[in-house]
């Protein structure tokens, strides 16, 4: 009795072990071909951000939106000589980026003490 209890213990376990192989390769399978569907309408979006950190001395944003073909925006950065550079641009069909960088302020340097 006790050698059919042994194998009767041995066919549990093996049969377990089979089971869980036989899960953990159904779950592996692929699960059917990934669908793409095209955008429903044209695309239409807006964002903003802005970052300002003395510390580092960072200070820059950026914004633009989105209707169909028509893009426009605009970008800042503070630059390390004291003037802000400003970007505005748009994008009106196949025209590309058209872009337009002003700056404000005036550049200002370190004084130095020259060479001794």
């Amino acid at each position: 009795m006790s050698t059919l209890t042994l194998y009767h213990e041995d066919s549990s376990v093996f049969m377990s072990l089979l089971v869980l192989s036989l899960v953990a390769v159904a779950l592996s399978l692929p699960q059917g071909p990934y669908e793409h569907s095209d955008p429903q309408g044209p695309a239409k979006y807006d964002f903003n951000y802005a970052v300002r950190d003395d510390p580092s001395a960072n200070d820059f944003g950026h914004n633009e939106a989105r209707d169909g073909y028509d893009t426009q925006g605009s970008y800042y950065v503070q630059l390390p000589d004291g003037r802000l550079q400003q970007v505005t641009y748009y994008v009106n069909g196949d025209s590309g980026y058209v872009a337009e960088v002003s700056y404000q302020g005036e550049a200002t340097y370190p004084a130095h003490g020259g060479y001794q």
